[in-house]
């Protein structure tokens, strides 16, 4: 066994020096069961994360039920919130692992998520709690949406390029699937008491019915809590992945940044803002219907599609994939329009609900034939750049893997601005108009352009 390929195991649990991934001599050996664990840790972590992220999509549909007075567009806006900080704050968050180490900062990330689950438990058991009470707790939220950006990052560096748009979309596709688990779990945790010795309460609802809203937020502190210590004792930082903040910036400089991060707007900002406003959504144009009992199916079926986007991708290509997406996410935004109920028609639940599934698939397998995308055009562009420029190889693929990671992250900041316009969007069009038809024109004029953009920019050239 050579030296290289011992390497990591000398260098303990915390740190590892030298990390080759395209060796595949250390692959084998040692490097893909190291690299599979971080994975693993990190899904973990990242699924709790979007849990948290997307906490207030079941609660603020809870909120005036059990004694709170807030009008449709306040609630639309909490739940709209956690995406604005969360979008800001995936920026810093995309450029600090190679400032502070994969390991570190995912335990960091993960543990400050306490703060506003526990909050957030106490806050819905008093009525007067203000408005701007749930504002704060709920931009505190949006912490937990920036550890896309740095998870993301962190295992890029991991796995050898081949392999990279498996793992980002397992990585990415699992961790999305926290939307669902939340959504799944948290109507069921609300329904019976499981933190009364903490101080939970029952608030009652409309017909007298007791519901312990509480639990929706308490439920995700001791598995914040497990994740926390998993990713402290169980993760690496990688010495081979560190770089300085003025060796990360110059990504913001490339055209394609800009270009893909519509793109990725267009895909996954659909998914987590689909998941951000599907609930309210259908709750004012079938108010008939429990949505809570349904809204998880969604979330569950994007992020299942957003790993399997990204594995297809690494066989077909990014590119096909996406547009192929792309066309099929203007088709259902058109399909939408007739199952809303409008003054000659009650519109159908059942067709809507169908349509809207088929959004949120689509959206989930575009985020990860879209990040797949961005992984192998900025390494390629990188490297060619580089090599161009006489460069070494080592430095060049140091630079690939560095302008890679903060392109991923930066434009996973831009994609989370979808959590915000897509619910804000859907409550400006019932406000000025009664229906949401106008917010659905908007998008599907936008999946038209995108279509356009990857074939234009990506598909004649043939670029991932």
């Amino acid at each position: 066994m050579s030296q290289l390929s011992q390497q990591p195991a000398q260098q303990g649990a915390a740190v590892i020096q030298n990390w080759q991934p395209e060796n595949n001599e250390f692959w084998q050996q040692q490097g893909k069961r190291i690299a599979n664990r971080n994975l693993y840790i990190s899904v973990f972590c990242l699924l709790l994360a979007f849990c948290v992220w997307m906490l207030f999509s079941a609660v603020a549909v809870n909120l005036n039920k059990v004694g709170f007075n807030f009008t449709t567009d306040q609630l639309f806006l909490l739940t709209a919130l956690p995406s604005v900080s969360g979008a800001l704050l995936r920026v810093p968050y995309s450029f600090v692992i190679p400032l502070f180490g994969g390991r570190r900062w995912t335990a960091f990330s993960t543990g400050i998520l306490l703060i506003p689950c526990l909050w957030l438990g106490f806050a819905v058991q008093d009525a007067t709690t203000a408005f701007s009470t749930f504002v704060v707790i709920a931009l505190l939220c949006g912490f937990a949406g920036a550890n896309f950006a740095s998870s993301m990052g962190n295992i890029s560096f991991f796995f050898p390029k081949a392999m990279q748009g498996g793992a980002l979309g397992i990585n990415g596709g699992l961790g999305n699937l926290g939307v669902s688990v939340m959504q799944f779990v948290a109507p069921l945790a609300i329904s019976f008491a499981v933190f009364g010795a903490f101080g939970g309460g029952a608030q009652n609802v409309v017909g007298g019915e007791a519901i312990w809203l509480e639990n929706a937020a308490w439920i995700w502190v001791p598995f914040l809590a497990v994740a926390t210590l998993a990713a402290w004792f169980g993760m690496n930082d990688l010495a081979a992945a560190k770089s300085s903040l003025r060796e990360q910036l110059p990504v913001l400089k490339r055209g394609h940044l800009w270009i893909m991060a519509v793109l990725y707007l267009a895909t996954f900002g659909s998914f987590i803002g689909f998941s951000a406003g599907f609930a309210m959504l259908s709750k004012t144009q079938f108010p008939d219907v429990v949505i809570l009992h349904y809204a998880f199916f969604g979330p569950f079926l994007g992020a299942l599609a957003r790993s399997a986007g990204g594995i297809i991708s690494d066989r077909f290509g990014g590119v096909r994939v996406t547009l192929i997406n792309f066309v099929l996410m203007t088709l259902f935004a058109a399909l939408l329009f007739l199952t809303l109920p409008d003054a000659n028609h009650a519109g159908s639940f059942g067709a809507f609900f169908v349509v809207f599934m088929g959004l949120f698939l689509t959206a989930g397998l575009g985020s990860g034939s879209t990040y797949q995308m961005i992984a192998v055009i900025f390494r390629r562009l990188t490297l060619e750049r580089s090599k161009a420029e006489g460069r070494s190889e080592e430095s060049s693929q140091h630079e690939a893997v560095t302008e890679t990671s903060a392109a991923l992250g930066f434009i996973s900041a831009i994609g989370a601005l979808g959590g915000f316009f897509i619910p804000q969007t859907f409550g400006l069009s019932l406000s000025l108009f009664g229906t949401p038809t106008a917010a659905m024109k908007i998008f599907l004029v936008f999946y038209l352009i995108c279509v356009g953009i990857t074939w234009l920019v990506y598909g004649r050239k043939k670029i991932a």
